[in-house]
């Protein structure tokens, strides 16, 4: 009998990725502006949608062969996830010990690393769009104002980085809308701008 192969045809997850993006850095940015307060209803979606949906996101990119997208929204997502673990000890969750040892300057620390990541992802946006380029700039710019803010240097870095948290929403969503209308469509109904680097 002849063996007949499926070829599973798998959609482009960028849309989703870029929405648990908007979705957490808006809310984030809430609370850092002084808009809402605590970070309570901020870690479900923390987790979920800022996580675990970028997690999803980034194995389909795997099988794209997507090595930017693939890479972006595993990092992105188990950040958030790290974050909202870092909240809920701070709170108290893992116990009163946990959370009077916590030092906010190893956080810091974790800003830089994925300061440098986000340097390089930044360097291979040159070659996508104006749009994923601006993007990633602003989440370069992010983890540098929240590392110093971390290591105690003043609280402008703090307002700076919620209205780069804001704009990376934003920028986000406009992202998500020109890839998600555009593919539907078949046609440019929103611009990203040319590649950089051709």
């Amino acid at each position: 009998m002849e063996k007949k192969e499926i070829k599973i045809t798998v959609a482009d997850p960028t849309t989703l990725g870029l929405f648990g993006l908007a979705l957490v850095t808006l809310v984030a940015s809430s609370q850092k502006l002084g808009l809402t307060e605590g970070v309570s209803y901020l870690i479900p979606w923390a987790v979920f949608v800022g996580g675990i949906a970028q997690i999803i996101a980034s194995k389909y990119d795997f099988n794209h062969n997507n090595l930017f997208g693939a890479t972006a929204f595993a990092a992105y997502g188990l950040f958030w996830v790290g974050m909202a673990t870092g909240w809920l000890m701070n709170m108290g969750a893992f116990g009163a010990e946990i959370a009077a040892g916590t030092d906010v300057k190893q956080l810091g620390f974790v800003f830089i690393a994925y300061l440098l990541l986000s340097i390089v992802l930044a360097i291979s946006s040159l070659k996508m769009s104006k749009v994923m380029f601006v993007l990633m700039c602003l989440i370069c710019l992010l983890f540098a104002t929240l590392a110093i803010d971390s290591f105690g240097m003043g609280h402008i870095w703090h307002t700076i980085a919620a209205y780069t948290e804001l704009a990376i929403s934003i920028m986000s969503f406009y992202a998500l809308a020109a890839k998600y209308l555009n593919r539907f469509y078949g046609k440019e109904l929103i611009k990203c701008g040319s590649p950089i680097i051709k």
